[in-house]
């Protein structure tokens, strides 16, 4: 028998009480991070793929899934955030203007020599890693990666594969591997990139869920192509919640505080804003909780996005693993004319959960509660391709 979901109601779409990390979200804070993105080799919105037949099935307007596989072929959407973290960080060594940030600014050869040195650490569970290891190759600077026990030998060799990144899978859990990376930068030198804050810790991981916001201004360009001016329905997955924040955020100030209705989306085995959000405080789970999730088995809430989660969420959901098995094996093998969408294990779980919410009787009231009907919009963000091959192969083929 399945382990059920459990979902909670927020707070939700009320103005935010803790205002402070907003600003650096709207849409006039973060016009130069898109132009930084777009000024990047290779740079291309990502699709964002309709699913009219599934929407039928569910009895629901609209889906759409961002599909971030697609994103500078690193089969994640983190590159967004590490590439404009690195560029301030770069601009703030050789005392360049933030408001002008292009590529083509920060790669010239005399700006090269001035930063050809410079090592970035960062610890990952895969995605955020890879990154930041193709961010410092493309600037010509190095990368370290520190991973936590159990990391998929298959995700340390793509990072590795990129400019022979040192990559060390550690024994210890993410929320440790992020702290001993932070050790080793002091020690050595090096320059942490991180997507968590903590004391005298905010500007990079700021940047970082900035990074994120292109992401989510592409797909409301997308969905305005579309005809449609505004979903009612969100769902956002989150390991510290860095891209959740970043991108409930940005929907909050571009919709006047009030964005569509949220759902935060965690594995039940480490929903750190879950269960933050019922304890009305920042939440550490620790020990090695097990997901097949990678990407957002993360303890730890990240504190300068958790008081958006907090207060302009409507709801946050604990889900099992099956939930995103779910989700995986219905874009890889969709009904009708929807195309098929290679989602992995951290990128489906919004989509399972919905159509667990649309197709399980024992969820109706939760279904209501969400207001999810026939006139319901949703917008999802698949956030990595099959960055686990093989686990990938198996889940879709119904294998495990």
């Amino acid at each position: 028998m399945n382990s059920p979901i459990t979902i909670i109601s927020g707070v939700g779409r009320n103005p935010i009480t803790d205002p402070e990390p907003t600003p650096v979200l709207s849409p006039s804070a973060v016009v130069g991070v898109r132009r930084f993105h777009q000024s990047l080799p290779q740079y291309q919105p990502t699709p964002l793929i309709a699913l009219p037949d599934l929407a039928e099935k569910l009895g629901v307007r609209n889906i759409f899934v961002k599909d971030e596989s697609h994103r500078f072929g690193l089969n994640a959407f983190k590159s967004l955030g590490a590439s404009y973290a690195m560029a301030t960080i770069i601009a703030g060594q050789i005392q360049a203007d933030m408001a002008d940030l292009t590529f083509p600014l920060l790669s010239s050869t005399a700006i090269h020599q001035q930063i050809k040195n410079l090592v970035f650490i960062t610890a990952t569970d895969g995605n955020h890693g890879k990154g930041v290891a193709w961010a410092a190759a493309l600037f010509g600077c190095r990368a370290i990666v520190l991973m936590p026990k159990g990391s998929k030998p298959s995700r340390a060799a793509a990072i590795r594969a990129i400019n022979d990144t040192p990559v060390e899978i550690t024994e210890l859990n993410y929320d440790e591997c992020v702290r001993r990376a932070a050790q080793l930068a002091k020690e050595k030198g090096y320059i942490l990139i991180q997507d968590t804050g903590f004391d005298d810790y905010e500007a990079i991981p700021n940047a970082i869920t900035q990074g994120y916001t292109t992401m989510a201004s592409e797909a409301l360009e997308q969905l305005q192509e579309c005809g449609i001016a505004r979903p009612s329905h969100v769902f956002l997955q989150a390991g510290v919640g860095s891209m959740a924040g970043g991108v409930l955020g940005y929907l909050s100030q571009y919709y006047n505080q009030y964005p569509p209705i949220t759902t935060i989306v965690e594995p039940d085995t480490v929903a750190c804003i879950f269960k933050s959000v019922q304890q009305g405080q920042p939440v550490a789970i620790g020990g090695h909780p097990e997901t097949i999730m990678a990407g957002l088995n993360c303890g730890e809430p990240n504190p300068l996005t958790w008081p958006i989660l907090r207060d302009l969420a409507s709801f946050y959901a604990s889900c099992p693993d099956w939930v995103t098995k779910l989700g995986m094996q219905t874009l890889a093998h969709p009904g009708g004319t929807d195309p098929a969408i290679i989602s992995g294990e951290s990128g489906a779980v919004g989509l399972g959960l919905l159509i667990s919410l649309c197709t399980d009787q024992s969820l109706t009231a939760l279904k209501q509660s969400l207001n999810l009907d026939r006139n319901s919009t949703i917008l999802l963000f698949s956030t990595e391709g099959n960055t686990d091959p093989e686990g990938y192969q198996a889940i879709v083929t119904g294998a495990v």
